[in-house]
């Protein structure tokens, strides 16, 4: 049994605590919070635990193997490297760090040590999403792009965006639906609470093959909203978590293209099918992404979200803030500088054929 011990246990800690607890294969042997009412909360829930304030103490302990970082994202860089330096397995909650150049230190420590650094990019284990991916594996969907919407009023933070806040969630999603990295990021927002403090972000990601991701976070809208949709070239997927029984559904919709050979022009036909709401494994995701974490130590095998899909993660969270500082100038991830627009070639619709031409020009 792998001894673990989880620091901080707030508002989200609390729920590792829980799930790491009842865990088959483990056993919760500390609990670490600087907040006293915090800790007094913990042993009474958990009394066959050690309860500290001393992340020292517990990293000092032979009988922990690895720990799980749920405190505020500024300490996750210091802390996970206390942790992997000490010789334990971390789980750090997302983002990884606050910068790719921690992330890029955090994984070199983990690989030297041979330790497992896993990040918690939730949804990668959530049943519905994970449904998705099999469905891109099987190449029952050929996606071009996906937006996703997760927006709510409330809860708003003052020590990060909503950008660096709520848009891991829906990036981690993305790369690993996509099997990629983006290459660009372009983000646009306004602080309208506090100064300085985006509450709505809207932001694109484009990958290598040309497939695309929209991003829309708030804490300040009408609508609680936690939703992704995949549209491919016959099929199209939406993942609604606000839904309590109909999670996925898929439209047997899309548009076939064939070339016209007497008028040497492409013939667009829509096409509507039927929507089918498959049945998706139930389970608490958190509970599934703890599980993984300690099967990948017990077996020796990488995570799913291990620490370079957390770097791509913090790369594109990077662009996206520089991006949204230039007040929404794409950013190439590669050298985290603007992407220069001026010699890009432009499609203009030309009235009398309705076809385009291409000019030379300022997109």
């Amino acid at each position: 049994m792998l001894g673990i011990a989880v620091c901080g246990t707030g508002n989200w800690g609390k729920n590792l605590v829980r799930n790491f607890a009842s865990q088959a294969d483990a056993r919760l042997k500390y609990v670490c919070d600087l907040d006293e009412h915090v800790r007094q909360t913990m042993a009474r829930l958990y009394s066959d635990s050690v309860v500290t304030d001393s992340f020292e103490r517990a990293l000092a302990d032979p009988e922990v193997d690895a720990v799980a970082i749920a405190a505020d994202a500024p300490h996750h860089y210091r802390l996970g490297k206390m942790a992997l330096e000490a010789g334990k397995h971390a789980f750090v909650e997302k983002p990884l760090t606050l910068c790719a150049s921690d992330s890029e230190e955090l994984i070199q420590i983990a690989e030297r040590k041979k330790l497992t650094l896993m990040v918690g990019h939730l949804l990668e284990y959530h049943p519905a999403v994970n449904y998705m991916k099999d469905m891109v594996t099987k190449g029952e969907i050929n996606p071009h792009y996906a937006y996703f919407q997760r927006v709510n009023l409330g809860i708003v933070r003052r020590a990060e965006n909503a950008w660096w806040s709520l848009a891991p969630h829906d990036i981690s999603v993305a790369c690993y639906l996509f099997d990629a990295e983006p290459v660009r990021v372009t983000a646009s927002g306004q602080s309208y609470l506090q100064p300085g403090i985006e509450d709505v972000v809207f932001a694109s990601l484009t990958f290598g093959d040309g497939r695309m991701a929209h991003i829309h976070v708030s804490w300040l809208d009408p609508h609680k909203m936690r939703k992704v949709t995949l549209v491919g070239a016959k099929k199209m997927v939406v993942f609604d978590d606000m839904s309590a029984a109909e999670k996925v559904r898929i439209y047997d919709k899309g548009a076939d293209v064939k070339h016209d050979v007497d008028n040497y022009a492409d013939a667009i036909t829509m096409r509507t099918g039927d929507i089918l709401i498959p049945k998706v494994q139930g389970g608490e995701p958190l509970g599934m992404e703890c599980k993984h974490f300690i099967d990948s130590i017990l077996n020796s095998t990488t995570p799913r979200s291990d620490g370079h899909d957390g770097l791509r993660v913090v790369r594109a969270l990077e662009a996206g803030s520089r991006s949204l500082a230039l007040g929404g100038v794409p950013i190439d991830l590669v050298t985290c500088e603007p992407v220069d627009t001026t010699e890009q070639p432009v499609l203009v619709p030309t009235i009398s054929s309705g076809e385009a031409v291409v000019r030379s020009g300022k997109a």
